[in-house]
């Protein structure tokens, strides 16, 4: 290990060994795809950089010379194709390897990478196409969002080129009889290695072929001009009402992420392996299986799986002796509630979760199995991890750390003054747009009311709302519009969540708000039971009883419902404005009712 992420940051550490201070430089033509994997390829071609694997049996071992090698050809491919510097290309991949090449390729090339879920259907395409003026789509052929694509042409006039991605498979196949015949023809096999990569074709009217394509594309590429003050990524993030706002970062954005790794996840660069949880559609893929990971030299695992399953990827940590780990909190409880006990989980040694608030029973739950102790961290599509609690902290239950010293984050009031110890407030970090903190958007693109309701008076002002101790340790309350008032009072739905996860019946909950014409909101429960146990009215007193008992008593969730299963994103995060949505129209179809249909 060479650490040539030290070329771009400098850092101090305390007597404790936590760190104290942290800043990033860099140069103005500065590209991570250059200035990192071309960078440790030529200076160590052999490093490995991914262990890719998917269910059908296929393995592939990348090293930092192969991901140079085949973006080199990816980016000759789509030049080919027409893509030009500053063309904006929508990226429908999966966890398929070649999302690993074309991302390289597009920041060669100068293009704007723009990632999408799978699970899209014709109105986000629509939406997503026109708004962000995608004029190239790079899709898997595996399951159907090829042909959502193709319905979705007449929407979308801005669009020029479609290129398709035979996926080999993705994990579809996987306990389907046609599984069986493909590795009885060792086509797993005939994969795994140099000749068999990209060697799949497809064929779609109207479509080029991706892997065809860059087979035949020549392997040497010239440097292309860029700046890193240039556009380079852009992530789609969803609100709680109206269309997804176009979050736009440049390159330093990959910078920001040596905070992600090596201040968060803790990610071993010599014979390590880290594994993030993530689908490529999603901001946490970039978190944890690319900038930062990359930056520190290290090794990656992804398998290219369909259908979540926790002992399936719990072996994996076993197979290839995963050494940090990352997931959202919701994929840990289901750990522990699956099979997590039959894995040995002896290779790990850091664990680290993000995407929602972690509850302290299963802090305790995941330290009593593995004797590893999760250490939470915050952060938005906006930015890279800006609170954790960093490697030499001891950290406190319910809390996300410290905030990460490459920021200035506080904690601001409605009137932007700094909060007191214990006082909830906004999350906000100091932004000044003549020398932008590294890693922080740009803007909403396209959206300048957006971006100005997010940045202004020196601030970018997250919409997310916490606590401070007198040690500094914060701890999340909730999203602005998570937040329950209600008689007056804030109420945290982490909070009510946490108490409830210790009520032995409750094997999973989300906590919302619902209108009320007496409170302004009610607390409501929407409850995940541990298996012997039935939703029942006395069930519900018991557990109303006990929140009483353990909350203060204005806290306690009035209404309790129970259901087989809790809405959530592909990543495991518990979509609490699912429920929000459900209950506003169950309440405004309630208040049209005539008078009758509630018995007079």
């Amino acid at each position: 290990m060479r650490n040539i992420h030290l070329r771009y940051a400098e850092e101090t550490y305390d007597e404790d060994g936590v760190l104290e201070t942290f800043s990033v430089h860099y140069p103005e033509d500065y590209n991570f795809a250059y200035d990192v994997v071309d960078d440790i390829a030529a200076a160590e071609p052999s490093r490995p950089a991914m262990q890719w694997c998917n269910p059908e049996g296929e393995e592939h071992l990348f090293s930092f010379a192969d991901l140079k090698y085949w973006s080199d050809k990816t980016a000759n491919f789509l030049v080919e194709q027409g893509v030009e510097k500053g063309d904006r290309v929508l990226v429908i991949l999966r966890r398929h390897y070649q999302f690993w090449f074309t991302a390289l390729a597009l920041h060669k090339i100068g293009a704007v990478l723009v990632p999408a879920t799978f699970m899209l259907k014709e109105h986000d395409l629509e939406y997503r196409i026109n708004e962000a003026g995608v004029t190239t789509i790079i899709v898997t052929d595996v399951g159907e969002i090829a042909q959502i694509v193709d319905n979705a042409l007449p929407l979308v006039p801005v669009l020029r080129r479609r290129i398709l991605v035979n996926g080999g498979g993705g994990g579809l196949s996987f306990g389907l009889p046609e599984l069986s015949q493909v590795k009885r023809l060792g086509l797993g096999g005939a994969l795994s290695g140099e000749a068999g990569l990209c060697a799949l074709p497809t064929q779609r009217e109207g479509w080029v072929d991706f892997n065809t394509g860059v087979q035949a594309a020549s392997p040497t590429w010239q440097r292309v001009p860029t700046k890193a003050s240039e556009p380079m990524i852009t992530y789609f993030s969803s609100g709680t009402s109206g269309n997804p706002k176009m979050v736009l970062h440049d390159s330093s954005y990959s910078l920001g992420h040596l905070g992600t790794a090596k201040h968060w996840q803790n990610v071993k660069s010599d014979g390590g392996l880290h594994f993030t949880i993530a689908d490529t559609g999603w901001g946490k893929a970039v978190w944890g299986k690319l900038y930062g990971q990359f930056l520190m030299e290290a090794c990656v695992l992804t398998y290219d799986y369909d259908r979540f399953d926790a002992g399936e990827l719990l072996g994996l940590v076993d197979k290839y002796q995963v050494s940090t780990f990352c997931c959202p909190p919701t994929m840990y409880r289901m750990f522990l509630n699956g099979s997590a006990e039959s894995a040995r989980l002896s290779s790990l040694e850091y664990c680290v979760c993000a995407g929602e608030a972690l509850n302290p029973d299963l802090l305790a739950g995941w330290k009593a199995l593995t004797g590893i102790t999760l250490m939470d961290g915050f952060g938005q599509t906006e930015t890279p991890v800006t609170i954790a609690n960093m490697p030499g902290m001891t950290p406190k239950p319910g809390s996300m750390g410290r905030a990460v010293p490459l920021y200035t984050t506080r904690l601001l009031d409605e009137e932007g003054k700094e909060c007191s110890v214990g006082q909830t407030g906004e999350i906000c970090i100091a932004y000044d747009p003549d020398n932008r903190p590294p890693g922080i958007m740009l803007e909403y693109y396209r959206d300048p009311e957006k971006t100005a309701a997010a940045i202004h008076d020196g601030w970018y002002h997250s919409g997310d709302t916490a606590w401070k101790d007198e040690d500094g340790y914060i701890f999340y309350v909730g999203r602005n519009d998570d937040v329950i008032k209600s008689s007056g009072y804030r109420i945290s739905p982490f909070e009510i969540e946490s108490v409830l996860l210790t009520h032995p019946s409750v094997r999973e909950c989300a906590v919302t708000g619902v209108p009320d014409e007496l409170r302004g909101k009610s607390v409501k429960a929407t409850i995940v039971l541990q298996p012997g146990y039935r939703g029942s009215e006395e069930l519900t007193k018991e557990i109303q009883t006990f929140m009483k008992r353990e909350t203060a008593p204005y806290k306690y969730p009035r209404i309790i419902v129970y259901v087989d299963a809790l809405p959530k994103t592909i990543n495991g995060k518990t979509r609490r404005a699912v429920i929000r949505a459900a209950d506003e129209q169950g309440a405004a179809a309630a208040a049209a009712r005539p008078p009758e249909e509630f018995g007079g």
